[in-house]
């Protein structure tokens, strides 16, 4: 089987001898680089033509290499790359500008977004709709918006986007409308029950009130309770279905929220 480097530069190789497959000036963000043998990077690309890619940037960390200060998190970019291995060649990057450098809070809730994708999104499964909402969600968190909100909206679209669309309007079951004023239980694989019905117990650390359900479905996380609720269902829902991804920059946000 071989060592991982050596597994690495073998599809390098691939890549480099199979310029059939050049992919030309495809829209992409960086989520994650680390270094590769003395002077190139392995680089995690959020693609949006093709999903999320590994590529190696040859000579990268050169001084003088025309892709070191373009493979930047959070920047919007235009990259060309050939291979169909698992590790692809990364020709070239243009910066497509008019993002600003996040800072603070906002860029520990990027770099969770980023972390978030790359535990959860297979490699080549490309998603448009999804990379259009990461877009939207980094401009968002370069501006004056609140962080917690933007976080909640990305979190139901990546839910959505991968097949586990939450059912927020009607009740599990009997499919009458949720009444904001009940409570419920959200059954991942279901929808919400309400707690009054035959076997549903009122507990409130895992019970949601039915106001916030409707305020997840119009994306409207100003309310308080809403706010907490849907954070509680919504990072529930992400272990529910990808079994519970450690994520290192969550565990550092909290522990600055207790500073």
């Amino acid at each position: 089987m071989g060592t991982p480097e050596a597994r690495e530069s073998s599809a390098v190789r691939a890549a480099a001898h199979d310029e059939r497959r050049r992919e030309l000036n495809r829209p992409a963000f960086v989520l994650h680089t680390y270094p590769w043998k003395e002077t190139s990077l392995v680089v995690e690309l959020f693609t949006r033509s093709h999903g999320r890619i590994p590529m190696v940037a040859k000579g990268a960390r050169r001084p003088h290499s025309s892709m070191r200060g373009l493979l930047m998190s959070f920047q919007p970019l235009l990259v060309t790359w050939s291979g169909k291995g698992e590790l692809r060649l990364l020709h070239g990057a243009e910066w497509q500008g008019g993002v600003p450098q996040l800072t603070g809070v906002s860029l520990l809730c990027g770099f969770y977004v980023n972390e978030l994708l790359v535990k959860v999104l297979a490699r080549d499964d490309p998603h448009e709709r999804l990379f259009d909402t990461y877009a939207q969600a980094i401009r968002e968190l370069a501006g004056p918006a609140a962080p917690a909100a933007i976080l909640r909206r990305f979190e139901k679209s990546l839910l959505t986007e991968l097949g586990y669309a939450l059912e927020l309007g009607l009740e599990a079951q009997s499919h009458v409308p949720v009444v904001a004023e009940r409570r419920y239980r959200y059954a991942p694989e279901l929808g919400p029950l309400p707690v009054d019905a035959a076997g549903v117990q009122d507990d409130e650390t895992e019970t949601i009130h039915g106001r916030t359900l409707l305020d997840i479905a119009r994306d409207d996380y100003s309310d308080a309770v809403t706010a907490a609720e849907s954070k509680r269902l919504l990072r529930a829902l992400i272990h529910h279905h990808f079994g519970q991804p450690e994520l290192n920059t969550r565990q550092l946000i909290k522990d600055l929220q207790q500073l």
